[in-house]
Parts: structure tokens; C-alpha cells; sequence
């Protein structure tokens, strides 16, 4: 029997009217019921252009009102969003669009020039719907929860990038999920700065929807303004990744968070431990999480009970997801398998990468990673970042992790070179707090935290690491920091 719900952003302008969905930085506001007319006037719009049910259509926007309202507006009309990273090249992009079958594209002002370079042929800035007429049809009152509603390509920082599909019954059960774990709480007001168009972003815009719970928007990540938002703004929830969160830590050092805020919600893969404990010695409530574009967020979360005893942990399932470990070695470390409602049922025309990614119901996830005697679960790394040096297995976690214990270190990045000898040789990329700091200092320092096999051979000194939008590390970016060496 088919799931329905009702349309979720009708339900809450009905429940909540006045109630903010939408802050800015600039102090205004939607609320639910200013939403809901301004999405629902927006996709009648939409269909005059010419949008109908089952459409595909991209949008290349960094975070703003008007996109918000776009996403809204396609569901209002049963058609699909593709969203698309604002940081790829042309050629990227015009594959994404090809891919995923885009016959429309909505761009915000600033990325208009942009569209005028890409392989679509019906492209319009947000602004320049306001002119069309509205179309009278009956809009969507009824979600059908598996009824596609998204298309997020994969970050591609391992491979070619996929077309993840997700249906309105993957967001609603992750937001379900992290709702069961987090709690609640009708003063609720969770901060987006991470990218709308990758799945920890849009997640967000989900749970406003789902909870009823205020979103303070901002275009894109800036510490003060994070901060600010946090101490001034009544803000209480934050998703962030490393880089994220270190740069908080080092802003106002002294401030103390209010009693109000309840979660920083960590993704992006695995934290240094000593970012971390400094975070647990300054009461900043960090919950490690562990997800994926094709788990529609966040799958595993630490709680609020287990925050400061298990730090480090990326927690366990969340209420509607399973999790194992395949085939342990030694370590017991193996491939992630999770199995749950919020996981994709596959890539967008992509049926080989489908079937490899799905092992009897279980996605493998391609992250290493174990239980502890609790069960759990610690995330090692990526399996394609693993190094294999003379027969050892070497983790870049691991050595960024003890190595970001120097202070004089900002930043570092750690991948496997090719050795003659070994095979592979960990290399270590370092951006450092604008002290003095040489290699031999960083090798003395790494000697005496970890085994001889895992020293890096080589420390390169650079000034940033090659990040993708959402601020993950791009690890095969690297090698083109090694002249003369392949990957």
C-alpha cells in the first residue's frame, strides 16, 4: 500500500501560521504561512514556463530565500530538483545536467552569466519568474513518500560523481530519525550555513518542514556571523564539518555558548580527537555523526547522553537504520554497511553502479570503520584512502588526527604516494597557524605518537588544502601537488 502524507509545508502554515520558517542575517523573515503562499504563487509560475509533473529541473544557487521557495515550488507541482554544486566547472556541470535529464534551470542573479554557458536550453534567474503569469492548475496536496523529489550528485572526491535520487519518504524518514535522537524543542532554530544543494544543507530545510522549526539561513559559512547567530540570534542547533568547527573554536575563545544551544551536529567525516576534546573542555556540545549524500544525511548520530563519554564516536543508528560491519580484520575494521528508509534505491541512470552499491538490502557505504564493545561505531576513513605500505594498513585519519595535536598546525590532509618499495607511502599536506614550523619538527613530533611505518615520508607545506563545497577535503587534488608522481 502506497504512503501518503499530507503536503508538509501546507500542514504547517495550518499548524504553525506564524511561526518563523525562514531568518535571514539581515533580520527578515517567512513565516510558515508566508512560505507556503509565496512557494505555492511561485509554482504556479513555474507552470506557465512550462514545468509540469515529473520535470527535471536544475537550480545553481548558493543559499538564499528564493531558493528555498524554488524547491518548494517544484513540489507543489510533483517535479524533480536537481541540484547542482555552484562550484564546478562547465563541463561539470553540463554533465550533471545531461546526466540527470534537465530540461530547466533556475539560477539565482550572481550565476545567470553561468547559465548562459550550460547545455540547457530553458534557463531563467529566480527574479524573472516574478513576471510570468500564474497558471491556474490544482497543485500537490498529497506527498507520496516514494515519489522522487530529488536528484544530489555525489561529491565526486573519490570518482566520477553520481546522481543520487531520493524520494520525499528517504528526507522525511532521516529528518524522523535525527528528530528521535536530538529531541524536539519547541524553541528549536537550526543554523544553515552548509551548502542547500548538497544533502546536509537541504536536510535541514526538511526538518524545518517536518518539525515546524525555524531556520536561520545564511548564504555561506562565516565564523562571526556562525558565532554571532549563536550568542545574539537565539540559535541552538548548527551543522558544521571540521574545518567548521575549528574555526569557531578559534573565534572569542573566552565567550561561553549559551545554555540554550543544544547541538553541534558534526559531519564530513572523521574529526582529529584533539579538536574534539577541546571542544568537550570548552562545553561545546559536539555530536559526531556519520552519513551520506545516498542516506539522505546523517544515518548514525551520537547522542546527547553519550556526547562526552564517547568522544571520537560517530554514535549509532539512528531509530529507523541498521548498521554492520563487513568482513573485520584483525582490527576489527571492515566496510560500513547500513540498511534503512532514509538510504537511496540507487543512482539516476546508473543501474551498474546501482547493483554494486547494494548488497542484499545493505548499501556499502565504501567507509572503513567498527564497533566497540558497545556497539558504537568509529569511522576510520574512506576504503579508497586507505594506504597499503609494505603489507600495513595505514589510516590518513589516524596520523591527522595525532599530528593535529601540534598547535602550530592549522590544517592537514594526509594521502598514500606510490613507492617502489612499499608500495605506497603516506605524504602529509600541512597549513600551519602562521608560526614557523619545519619538517624535521613535524617528524620528531609524529615519532613519538606513532609507529615507524606510519610516518609520512614526505611533509609538503601549502597554503590551503583543495576543499569541495560542502568543505570536504578532495583528496585526490593532492597529487597534483607532487610533480612528477602519480597517483
Amino acid at each position: 500500500m502506497e504512503e501518503i502524507i499530507p503536503h508538509w509545508l501546507n500542514k504547517q502554515a495550518s499548524l504553525a501560521p506564524s511561526q518563523v520558517a525562514i531568518e535571514e542575517l539581515d533580520g527578515s523573515t517567512l513565516t510558515f504561512l508566508q512560505l507556503q503562499k509565496e512557494s505555492s504563487t511561485y509554482a504556479r509560475k513555474l507552470a506557465s514556463w512550462g514545468i509540469t509533473e515529473g520535470s527535471h529541473v536544475g537550480i545553481l544557487s548558493t543559499n538564499c530565500k528564493e531558493m528555498v521557495i524554488a524547491i518548494h515550488a517544484l513540489s507543489y507541482l510533483g517535479a524533480v530538483a536537481v541540484l547542482l554544486n555552484t562550484r564546478l566547472t562547465i563541463a561539470e556541470l553540463n554533465f550533471q545536467l545531461t546526466d540527470a535529464e534537465v530540461s530547466f534551470l533556475l539560477t539565482e542573479q550572481d550565476k545567470f552569466d553561468q547559465a548562459k554557458e550550460l547545455q540547457v536550453e530553458n534557463y531563467k534567474a529566480f527574479s524573472a519568474l516574478t513576471a510570468f503569469p500564474e497558471r491556474n492548475i490544482e497543485l500537490v496536496k498529497e506527498i507520496k513518500l516514494n515519489k522522487v523529489f530529488t536528484i544530489i550528485y555525489t561529491s565526486g572526491t573519490t570518482g566520477h560523481p553520481k546522481g543520487v535520487i531520493h524520494t520525499y519518504g528517504n528526507h522525511w524518514w532521516s529528518a524522523i530519525g535525527s528528530a528521535l535522537n536530538l529531541g524536539i524543542n519547541p524553541a528549536d532554530k537550526w543554523l544553515a550555513a552548509l551548502p542547500i544543494f548538497h544533502v546536509s544543507g537541504l536536510s535541514i530545510l526538511i526538518r524545518s518542514v517536518v518539525y515546524g522549526m525555524s531556520v536561520f539561513l545564511l548564504n555561506k559559512f562565516d565564523a562571526a556571523a556562525v558565532h554571532d547567530a549563536i550568542m545574539n540570534r537565539n540559535v541552538t542547533m548548527v551543522s558544521v564539518v571540521t574545518i567548521m568547527l575549528q574555526q569557531l573554536l578559534n573565534f572569542h575563545q573566552d565567550d561561553t555558548y549559551p545554555k540554550s544551544f543544544r547541538c553541534m551536529l558534526l559531519g564530513g567525516g572523521p574529526a582529529p580527537k584533539p579538536l574534539l576534546q577541546q571542544a568537550r573542555d570548552r562545553n561545546i556540545p559536539v555530536f559526531q555523526s556519520f552519513g551520506m549524500t545516498e542516506t539522505a544525511s546523517q544515518i548514525v548520530t551520537l547522542s546527547a547522553k553519550d556526547a562526552l563519554q564517547k568522544v571520537g564516536s560517530a554514535g549509532k543508528p539512528l531509530l529507523p537504520a541498521q548498521l554492520k560491519i563487513n568482513n573485520p580484520n584483525e582490527q576489527s575494521i571492515g566496510e560500513i554497511y547500513v540498511k534503512g528508509p532514509m538510504i537511496t534505491k540507487g543512482y539516476y541512470k546508473n543501474n551498474y553502479a546501482t547493483e554494486n552499491a547494494f548488497i542484499d538490502g545493505w548499501l556499502a557505504t565504501g567507509d572503513l570503520g567498527y564497533l566497540d564493545s558497545e556497539d558504537f561505531l568509529y569511522v576510520v576513513d574512506r576504503r579508497t584512502d586507505l594506504i597499503i605500505s609494505g603489507g600495513e594498513n595505514i589510516y590518513p585519519s589516524e596520523l591527522e588526527s595525532v599530528l593535529t595535536g601540534m598547535k602550530q598546525i592549522k590544517e592537514i590532509a594526509v594521502i598514500g604516494m606510490k613507492d617502489s618499495t612499499w608500495g605506497e607511502v603516506p605524504v602529509a599536506f600541512i597549513v600551519t597557524e602562521d608560526e614557523l614550523l619545519n619538517a624535521e619538527e613535524v617528524l620528531a613530533y609524529a615519532e613519538s605518537h606513532l609507529a615507524k611505518y606510519k610516518l609520512p615520508r614526505e611533509i609538503i607545506f601549502v597554503k590551503e588544502l583543495p576543499r569541495n563545497a560542502s568543505n570536504k577535503i578532495v583528496r585526490k587534488d593532492l597529487y597534483s601537488y607532487l610533480p612528477g608522481k602519480e597517483e
